[in-house]
């Protein structure tokens, strides 16, 4: 294995990890459920669940732009220095992948106003 496939391995690993503990220090804590408004009706469970959803979906589409957008503009660099007038459509792809990250972020967005 190449050491910049390891490199990048590993700071896929710790990314994930840091995520999932970062999303259970989040459910677990029990002010963030106590600021859920009681007129909503909706279980202690349900807002857990609620919240864990909202962290995942930013966590994981973060992630994945992250790797699309290391991907595409690695592609993106090299074609760059081949043809430089490409340049603007080469950055339309960087920031369609880009867009992964924003589309996972309304996603929690709209999940955290159903909960309350």
């Amino acid at each position: 294995m190449k050491t910049s496939m390891r490199f990048l391995l590993a700071l896929a690993v710790v990314t994930a990890a840091l995520a999932l503990l970062g999303t259970v220090a989040l459910v677990a804590t029990p002010h963030v459920l106590a600021a859920v408004p009681p007129a909503t009706e909706i279980g202690v469970q349900a807002a857990s669940y609620g919240l864990l959803a909202a962290a995942l979906s930013t966590a994981l589409a973060a992630l994945g732009a992250g790797f699309a957008v290391a991907k595409v503009g690695a592609a993106a660099v090299g074609a760059l220095a081949e043809k430089p007038e490409l340049f603007g459509r080469l950055l339309i792809l960087v920031g369609l992948a880009e867009g992964i990250a924003i589309y996972g972020l309304i996603v929690s967005i709209l999940i955290l106003n159903r909960l309350g």
